[in-house]
């Protein structure tokens, strides 16, 4: 199989895609309650076989229609990488909260920086979330001469990214994870086209210069009263770009939510990243893919860490609904809204409670 991080790229696939509005997608969703997050093998991504493209797109499609979540293997994302940056991670959040605050988010005009522990709210109905974070966007690899994809098209989110003084090695470590899933990312474009019977290229010229955001999260451990008093590790949300690829650790916590309301325990599979639909996938498909529900509890006992990074389209591209997503007569359930615009209004708001 061919190294994600080094830049493979899917090959072409000739395939005879004519699209047809509203074609089975709407009714391909069951509405029986999933109990389980499948799991998939990206072997196939790499095949020049169309055939298992093709059966690969529809396992994808499988798991957009019907869970918005699933687990990958074979992703290429090195282990050494993962560790490397969860080492990075763990000294960093180790630091006093004084200095960790220097690079408060609410300082950055892009959401970029440290976030504290209760710093956001993302379910209105709790009391702040039990994690902290460090959020970063596009630049360049180390060694790379490369320019941000979005520094010209990346409206109020473009711009540099801050990073903490006298910690040898963290920058270099974090961007070398970011890269790997970046990478990764750009796999997966290609195989929704074709999961939503459109031309495998569909996508290329709306992710031109994608939105990217990446998180270095750490849980504490979380106690009764904490749960009680409305404070979880992050509270029921969903994630508001096209989709998120999740590194998460053994402490587990993640659940995910149902139809019939029940919340699915997505544990952790060694070897694997999970991948999870959102908002901006939902809005541009007319909710035919799932943008799934879900929240952490860190009821381990141990610290929890994980990598979310979050993968949207160009910052200008207007999110109507895919041709194939809409039946003739239909009214889509969505105003037309850019992408940037509408992951923007949902940072402000995660961020507003704790701002100054």
């Amino acid at each position: 199989m061919a190294s994600l991080h080094e830049g493979a790229e899917l090959p072409p696939v000739n395939l005879d895609v004519t699209p047809c509005p509203g074609f089975l997608l709407a009714s391909s969703r069951t509405e029986s309650t999933f109990d389980e997050i499948p799991v998939i093998d990206l072997a196939d991504a790499f095949s020049g076989n169309a055939e298992k493209r093709s059966e690969l797109a529809v396992k994808i499609r499988d798991a957009c229609v019907n869970v918005g979540f699933f687990y990958v293997k074979n992703h290429g994302i090195p282990q050494a990488t993962i560790e490397k940056t969860i080492a990075a991670a763990k000294t960093y959040f180790a630091l006093p909260e004084e200095v960790k605050m220097q690079l408060d988010i609410h300082k950055s005009s892009n959401f970029k920086g440290y976030t504290a522990l209760l710093g956001e709210n993302t379910d209105v109905t709790g009391n702040g979330d039990l994690h902290e974070g460090f959020d970063i966007g596009f630049e360049s690899a180390p060694g790379s001469q490369a320019t941000s994809p979005n520094a010209s098209t990346g409206g109020s989110m473009a711009g540099e990214n801050v990073w903490p003084d006298g910690l040898p090695g963290f920058k270099d470590a974090v961007l070398q994870y970011y890269h790997s899933a970046l990478d990764l990312g750009r796999i997966f474009f290609p195989l929704f086209a074709l999961a939503l019977d459109m031309p495998g290229g569909w996508f290329d010229d709306k992710t031109k210069e994608s939105a990217a955001i990446m998180r270095l999260l750490h849980y504490p451990p979380q106690s009764a009263t904490t749960v009680q008093e409305g404070q979880i590790g992050i509270g029921a949300h969903t994630d508001y770009e096209c989709f998120t690829l999740l590194w998460q650790d053994k402490a587990g916590g993640l659940q995910v939510k149902n139809s019939s309301g029940k919340w699915i325990d997505a544990v952790p599979i060694p070897g694997t990243i999970v991948v999870n639909l959102g908002d901006q996938f939902a809005r541009w498909t007319d909710d035919v893919f799932k943008s799934t529900p879900h929240r952490v509890i860190n009821r381990s006992g141990a610290e929890r860490y994980s990598i979310p990074l979050f993968f949207g389209t160009d910052y200008d591209v207007l999110l109507t609904p895919i041709p194939t997503c809409l039946s003739p007569g239909r009214t889509p359930q969505y105003e037309p809204i850019k992408a940037g615009d509408y992951v923007k209004a949902r940072l402000e708001a995660t961020y507003a409670h704790s701002a100054a």
